[in-house]
């Protein structure tokens, strides 16, 4: 299914030259080998992003791409939060977190053809320090309230203890609200791990990765191929077991692409090469917030729009932590500044029209 939803896609683009998103972990790795053995005359311009001060994985992405003969190009990103304005200007929504902006930027230089691995953690049990932490929490005679509260709490880095306090007049904050929206994914008889999965299915890649990615490569004109989401993948890695996916006892997911991976690569080193710690395209938001993180915000929240002018944000709440985030090694806090930020840059830019696309946040 994977080598039939790829050639095909590639295929019908009549492409020759392919811009590949390599971060060095089992996904991009499995479909790139699959790629290389099944049209190994193709151009593929391999592409990986590094994040200042933040953990590096392109000396790992760069091996395997030695591996498979094909050019690899790093990205480097300096100030994270620079280029927030364009990016939030073309998914239109107040989020922080845009990496494929980068990756998508770059890939229109090389061919209309991008391929990824996006998908794997979602589908097929990537996110194993959830997973851990979940089964810890959890008891076979926990109501589904109790399973959603430690779904959450496994989410702890997307809110804050004091979250009441966050909001303004003007937006009533409930979390039996987000409650009721997680309510559907833990009231069945499914295993408590397969709720996971179906919550992680149903948030992060159908509301976050695949909305926001199509925007990028809609605007950069870019078609993205992308096998572990097909509609035959998906139906395929929803009705999986379980057990197939995830190994509690060893803390160890994606365990059919890691089979795959092996058969197809067996004689190869490239499975030596990928690290059990990978963490992809991430950044490292403490340090982030220390270079530059602290001063953007302060600058554009000390007279914050979302205070004054909509009262969505309490100013009190504001005052009280952004001179003591720098303190804190739990990013929580951190990630909720930058949440604000990507919300106040979103109301210059669509209400206030005080920003252009082309601000840079420095």
């Amino acid at each position: 299914m994977i080598i039939a939803n790829m050639k095909q896609k590639i295929s019908e683009s009549g492409q020759g030259k392919v811009a590949f998103s390599l971060s060095g972990g089992i996904d991009s790795t499995l479909i790139f080998s699959l790629l290389r053995q099944n049209m190994p005359d193709i151009d593929v311009q391999a592409i990986s992003v590094r994040f200042s001060n933040s953990q590096d994985e392109t000396s790992q992405a760069a091996k395997i791409a030695s591996q498979f003969d094909s050019n690899h190009h790093i990205v480097h990103v300096d100030n994270y939060l620079q280029e927030l304005p364009a990016a939030i200007s073309i998914v239109k929504l107040p989020f922080w977190d845009l990496h494929w902006y980068h990756v998508v930027k770059k890939a229109k230089d090389f061919s209309s053809i991008l391929i990824s691995g996006d998908g794997g953690d979602e589908l097929f049990g990537g996110y194993t320090f959830r997973y851990n932490k979940f089964l810890s929490l959890v008891r076979d005679d926990f109501s589904v309230s109790s399973k959603i509260r430690a779904y959450l709490d496994c989410h702890e880095r997307d809110w804050v203890p004091d979250q009441e306090r966050l909001f303004g007049t003007a937006c009533k904050f409930s979390w039996d609200e987000i409650h009721d929206i997680l309510r559907n994914y833990f009231d069945n008889s499914l295993d408590p791990i397969a709720q996971v999965f179906l919550a992680d299915f149903n948030g992060k890649l159908l509301y976050n990765w695949l909305p926001l990615n199509t925007a990028f490569h809609d605007f950069f004109g870019v078609k993205a191929v992308t096998p572990l989401i097909s509609p035959d993948l998906i139906n395929y890695s929803t009705h999986l077991p379980h057990s197939l996916k995830y190994d509690a006892t060893k803390n160890e997911g994606k365990l059919v692409l890691r089979k795959l991976l092996l058969k197809y690569l067996g004689g190869k080193s490239v499975p030596n090469m990928i690290s059990s710690a990978k963490q992809g395209f991430s950044v490292d938001t403490i340090r982030l917030w220390n270079n530059y993180g602290h001063r953007i915000c302060k600058y554009y929240l000390s007279n914050a729009r979302i205070v004054k002018e909509e009262r969505w944000i309490d100013e009190a709440w504001i005052k009280d932590h952004i001179d003591k985030v720098e303190g804190y090694s739990n990013p929580r806090y951190v990630n909720k500044f930058l949440g604000l930020l990507a919300l106040e840059v979103w109301y210059r830019l669509f209400v206030s029209k005080e920003l252009s696309r082309t601000d840079k946040l420095d």
